[in-house]
């Protein structure tokens, strides 16, 4: 029974496999009689159409040869686990170093590995204090950090200060290479020719290049062409002469308006002095006046007073003494006791 099963579904296999190859067949020739009636030919390139090259990080990916470049670099951070917000803060630092005499240093991943297994070589086998040992550098290769937070994620301290070394050592003898070839530049050209004039020697190549450079020196247009006023145009002259007169009067409105206000301040303070006088004076005056009342009140009581004591009589006067007497003694009394 299974046997027979089996011989069935290949029976089956066989029979679609037929169907389908006699559908194909159909169709190409199809195929084949519209590009006979078209004039057109299976064969046929457009030569017009851009080169492609195959993506050496996905052979899948296949590029126009003018965007080569910037997908590699793409498609090497997508391979690099890099997400596409990381990527957005990123930026090329190149740009900032074209036409100009600053130096750069690529640092690739198997230099990176190099000189982190020198330095960890280097490095002390146990904790020492003030130095980096051999446990604090990293072992196994990383890819070279393309953003900050990569390289303090991938790399540890002792890492990035080995790498930092490096990187300043290999700049430092690229620049000393560099001012040694220079040292013609240095060369007193002057006490030197003055020194072989007595000489009947040919002239060196370069003393012929000094003599050049100060004939150029001498001419009208060297001399024209570092005036600064020759470059200006009339209306850039004529701007800077109202900047100056600007200026100007701008210093000598600011000189008035500060004047102004110092005589301001002045008035204003020799307001406040004569408040103040007038306000003394008339607290003098007010004393003044109060103390004659309280003088010519106290005139007048003494007066009612001693007219007051003429208008009693003799008897009054000795009772009231009598009263005084009395009232000393039972004092004295009371003290005594």
């Amino acid at each position: 029974m299974s046997a027979l099963l089996e011989t069935q579904t290949i029976q089956d296999r066989l029979d679609r496999l037929r169907e389908l190859t006699e559908f194909t067949e159909n169709c190409k020739k199809q195929l084949n009689d519209i590009f006979e009636t078209l004039g057109w030919s299976l064969d046929y390139k457009d030569y017009n159409q851009e080169a492609m090259e195959q993506c050496p990080y996905n052979p899948h990916h296949r590029v126009p040869v003018r965007n080569m470049e910037k997908h590699k670099a793409s498609c090497s951070l997508r391979k690099m686990g890099y997400t596409a917000e990381e990527k957005a803060e990123m930026f090329d630092p190149s740009v900032c170093y074209e036409n100009k005499g600053i130096r750069s240093f690529t640092m690739d991943k198997s230099t990176q590995h190099q000189v982190i297994l020198q330095a960890r070589s280097a490095a002390p086998l146990m904790k020492m204090e003030g130095v980096f040992w051999q446990g604090q550098y990293s072992g196994q290769p990383v890819d070279v950090p393309q953003s900050h937070k990569r390289a303090v994620c991938d790399l540890t301290v002792a890492d990035r200060l080995a790498l930092y070394d490096h990187v300043v050592g290999v700049l430092n003898r690229q620049n000393e290479a560099a001012s040694s070839s220079n040292d013609d530049l240095y060369v007193d050209l002057v006490s030197k020719l003055q020194q072989d004039e007595e000489q009947n020697e040919p002239k060196t190549h370069l003393e012929l290049m000094a003599e050049m450079r100060d004939y150029k020196r001498r001419r009208q247009s060297y001399r024209a062409k570092n005036v600064h006023i020759t470059k200006k145009s009339y209306t850039e002259v004529i701007r800077e002469v109202i900047r100056v007169h600007s200026e100007e009067l701008s210093r000598q409105w600011r000189e008035e308006d500060e004047e102004g206000a110092r005589s301001e301040h002045s008035s204003h303070r020799r307001r406040l002095d004569e408040r103040r006088s007038a306000s003394s004076e008339s607290r003098h005056s007010h004393s003044r006046r109060h103390r004659s009342r309280e003088q010519s009140h106290d005139r007048e009581s003494k007066k009612k007073k001693k007219k007051k004591r003429d208008s009693r009589s003799p008897d009054d006067h000795q009772h009231e003494r009598k009263k005084k007497k009395k009232k000393k003694k039972e004092e004295r009394e009371k003290e005594k006791l």
